[in-house]
């Protein structure tokens, strides 16, 4: 018996999310009284897991693992889990597992439960808390199911560090078919993903052209952020689709997300509401985001970035 848990990586390192789960896994693992088995993809070392209480590690290998595939992913992981006789699989929130834990559930015949912010209120029947409504509210929900997977919310655990010394083994798992072939891949490096950043710097149409988004990437640089957009920038071209965040975007749960002339309608706010720091600047008081900020500054952006950034990077170098 085991937890088993799917730890994303990229560019051949472990993403932060990784860590995260594998947090998560080691205390319900320690809760169940199993081992915890992580299952990695083209990763030959998976010594880093062993930092985060990961008791075994196993790898697949294929001429598929290297590029992400949902339906031949969920069908490695279902043999893995099968093999491991695991009751409990923990998954991430990111858009990769999303896409392959529906996937995963039928084949192991499983409950998936996603947005869960904590361990299990109890094993049997398996009682999990789990964020809805775009964040706004929490529910309880239970399964009877004898095989359940877990979707973990993005930051809501945290990484704990808890050593072990991982075994480790490679297994060629049987690759399922699809009808969806993969032609190319087009990586961005060098720059923080928003997914796996900790800090969202995020500006709108208040910052008037995209000829002004050096403030932006100024103060994200300074604060060791990601930078991030609302949907008319995407939409106008300012910004690439990818840094679109929002309920039709990507979901951001960063620690602190400050919003730069966004006027805060009601599908961005639902995007980003699982940040646990939100602070907005925007020259209009009446605009929305206020009502959702925990801090707020009522400004023009043109004379609050340079002397934010100013007073940063003097604390920095203090």
């Amino acid at each position: 018996m085991a937890v088993v848990i799917y730890t994303e990586t990229e560019n051949g390192s472990f993403k932060k999310v990784a860590f995260e789960i594998a947090s998560y896994g080691k205390a319900l693992a320690d809760q169940t009284g199993q081992k915890l088995v992580a299952v990695t993809f083209n990763q030959e070392d998976g010594s880093a897991l062993g930092t985060y209480g990961v008791d075994e590690v196993v790898n697949v290998t294929g001429s598929f693992a290297s590029s992400f595939s949902a339906k031949k992913y969920a069908a490695a992981l279902a043999q893995v889990a099968s093999e491991k006789e695991a009751s409990l699989v923990v998954v991430s929130s990111s858009a990769n597992s999303k896409y392959l834990a529906p996937l995963l559930a039928v084949k192991l015949s499983a409950t998936y439960t996603s947005n869960v912010v904590a361990l299990p209120e109890s094993i049997e029947p398996l009682t999990l808390k789990r964020t809805c409504y775009t964040s706004k509210a929490l529910s309880m929900v239970s399964s009877n199911q004898s095989v359940n997977i877990i979707g973990l919310s993005s930051n809501a655990f945290g990484i704990i560090e808890t050593q072990s010394s991982p075994s480790q083994s490679s297994i060629a798992a049987e690759e399922a078919s699809s009808s969806m072939q993969i032609s190319a891949v087009e990586k961005v490096t060098g720059v923080i993903t928003i997914a796996d950043a900790d800090i969202v710097v995020s500006g709108g149409r208040g910052l008037k052209g995209p000829e002004n988004w050096h403030l932006i990437e100024d103060l994200a640089a300074t604060l060791g952020a990601a930078t991030a957009c609302s949907k008319p920038v995407s939409d106008m071209g300012w910004r690439p689709h990818s840094e679109h965040v929002g309920q039709t975007g990507k979901p951001v749960a960063s620690n602190l997300y400050i919003a730069i002339g966004v006027s805060g309608a009601i599908q961005h706010l639902a995007g980003i509401n699982s940040s646990k720091v939100k602070v907005v600047i925007n020259i209009d008081p009446e605009a929305p985001f206020f009502k959702a900020a925990d801090y707020g500054i009522v400004g023009d952006a043109f004379e609050v970035l340079p002397a934010l950034i100013e007073k940063l990077k003097a604390f920095k170098a203090a």
